[in-house]
């Protein structure tokens, strides 16, 4: 979400690594992204999310108003939104106001207190923007239309060209037009555009379908699946001071969560009504990771680690499976396995040497020493798939072994990577 999908940025994932870690409250870490602090450890690599975006306004406008507030006004860019009566020229321009000010300085995050956004209506009238939030309340701005005299220009050089030299970020402007953003988006009354937002999304994320959809229309043409529902979560997130790991426990808790993907009678309802679970695909990062997972000998593991040790673990697995992350795609809502991922698990070289390969601690290295086929059959399957093999699974699988006797490690390898490219394992049920 605040990636785009990718490992861009690698300081920013850093940060975000340790702000979930600690359960570091979701208005906290919005504020530690759009106000970031370069000398305060606790907020290291955060300011990566706006210095990535910082050369383009218009799109740290439109993604900001999207990543936080559920909102595309990218569209209300060049003229009122042409469907929604909510989004005007105004919103866009009151949103960009906000970060007008803000600059890369030597790679460090600076901000002036003055400045000006101005645009042209469609009927060619020249407009001054005021920094306003979305839900049209405009912030006062102390320094206005004020210009800055020759000398304050100057000393501003210089102040920036010292902080190049000695690395450093500059100081921070008495006024913030991006403090006076949190500000508003903050507090009550703001059209709840921040708790929903984020709500819609970790509904969106645990169920695989939003309460709002798109997850950035959320307007009042287009109203929530359930409204009451997610009022009464964007509410209970505010009242608990913004904790995600409370909400995700909600929602996995919840009797909507614990259906079967499989509905008993007839087609299945719509995915608003969530009342059967949706098959999702693994995102590149779950797919990478659990192919590192599933094609490791289950007997190379301690059978006990303590919790640091466990985490440490878990932590070096997802960093050796980056590299094959970028190698797949990032899901949308219509996805459908491409060509490209095909061939990969058919003629990679790196599938066969990273994934397939039997020696170390590989799972076809344990496989092809067990010698009674049904536990090797049971062995492959609850490594890969987590579960018992079915009575028609261990058929299918044993006879194919006993066929490939006199090829008995490429059976193995062949096993498991039939487990591995099935459905069952690409997509989350």
């Amino acid at each position: 979400m605040l990636m785009g999908g990718n490992n861009r940025g690698r300081s920013l994932n850093d940060y975000l690594t340790r702000a979930l870690k600690e359960n570091r409250p979701w208005d906290r870490i919005f504020r530690d992204l759009v106000l970031p602090d370069e000398n305060d450890p606790a907020k290291k690599g955060a300011g990566e999310f706006l210095r990535s975006r910082i050369m383009d306004l218009d799109r740290l406008t439109a993604e900001v108003s999207v990543v936080f507030f559920g909102v595309n006004v990218s569209c209300a860019q060049c003229h009122d939104h042409p469907k929604v009566d909510d989004w005007k020229q105004d919103h866009f321009y009151g949103m960009k106001a906000f970060f007008s000010r803000t600059f890369d300085n030597g790679g460090f995050l600076a901000e002036r207190e003055y400045g000006e956004v101005r645009f042209k209506t469609t009927k060619g009238q020249e407009k001054l923007a005021k920094m306003m939030f979305l839900s049209g309340r405009a912030v006062d701005d102390p320094a206005g239309t004020r210009k800055p005299s020759g000398e304050e220009q100057r000393k501003e050089r210089e102040q920036l060209e010292a902080a190049k030299r000695k690395r450093q970020p500059p100081p921070a402007p008495k006024f913030s037009a991006r403090a006076k953003l949190v500000e508003t988006a903050l507090q009550p009354g703001q059209g709840d555009f921040f708790a929903r937002a984020i709500v819609n999304r970790m509904w969106h994320r645990v169920f695989g379908h939003g309460l709002v959809m798109p997850l950035d229309q959320m307007h009042s043409a287009n109203e929530p699946s359930h409204p009451e529902l997610l009022q009464w979560l964007a509410r209970d997130l505010v009242e608990h001071h913004y904790d995600l790991r409370r909400l995700v426990r909600g929602l996995v808790l919840s009797k909507a969560y614990s259906r079967s993907s499989r509905y008993p009678t007839g087609p299945a309802p719509r995915p608003d009504l969530f009342a059967v679970a949706r098959v999702r695909p693994l995102t590149p990062m779950q797919l990478a990771t659990s192919l590192r997972l599933a094609t490791t000998d289950p007997s190379s593991l301690p059978a006990s680690l303590k919790l640091e040790e466990f985490e440490k673990r878990i932590e070096q697995t997802e960093n050796s499976a980056r590299g094959f992350a970028r190698d797949f795609e990032q899901p949308g809502d219509d996805f459908q396995v491409s060509v490209t991922e095909a061939l990969l698990f058919s003629n990679s070289e790196r599938m066969q040497r990273d994934v397939l390969a039997d020696g170390g601690d590989r799972l076809v290295g344990r496989l092809k020493q067990i010698q009674e086929t049904k536990v090797l059959v049971d062995v492959a399957m609850r490594n890969v798939l987590s579960r018992a093999a079915t009575e028609e699974e261990q058929r299918l699988l044993g006879d194919y072994l006993k066929r490939r006797a006199d090829r008995r490690v490429e059976a193995c390898r062949q096993v498991v990577w039939a487990l591995l490219t099935g459905s069952e394992f690409r997509f989350n049920y």
